[in-house]
């Protein structure tokens, strides 16, 4: 079962970053390139996918529901954006280290991730929530590069 979770959740990563924002041309490593610190938030998220989709606005579709993780689809008129919890740390790490091969930017807290097709939301995502944004660089040839 833990596997199939973690599985499932992997192959759900592209579809939050495949129409993500483009990388520029040093973007061959694997480690999150820098984070922006996040402003005073109102509200710290705890780490439950149904409250952190409440205080962005939405009712969020239950994708998985594992012991690693608990991941919520959701979709508004502005956006669509995936909401995964973890109930330790080590497993949201685990997902970063996962998600650095396709890389895209993300919204990360304490046990929580946030990841959209328009990244640009993710700041807006940030003032409800706290957090950071990281982004993940990926790995092989980048939009517009070309191979020699």
């Amino acid at each position: 079962m833990r596997g199939t979770a973690v599985a499932a959740s992997l192959a759900l990563l592209p579809l939050a970053t495949a129409c993500g924002e483009g990388t520029d041309g040093d973007s061959a490593g694997r480690k999150p390139s820098g984070s922006s610190a996040a402003p005073q938030a109102g509200v710290v998220a705890p780490a439950k996918v149904e409250v952190i989709a409440n205080l962005t606005g939405c009712k969020p579709q239950i994708r998985i529901d594992a012991e690693e993780l608990r991941q919520g689809l959701c979709h508004t008129e502005k956006i669509d954006y995936l909401i995964t919890t973890f109930p330790e740390e080590k497993y949201k790490q685990t997902w970063l280290d996962s998600a650095a091969v396709y890389g895209g930017k993300y919204l990360v807290g304490s046990r929580w991730i946030v990841s959209a097709k328009q990244p640009e939301m993710l700041e807006e995502f940030r003032t409800k929530l706290g957090g950071t944004i990281q982004r993940l660089r990926g790995i092989g040839p980048t939009p517009g590069s070309s191979a020699s």
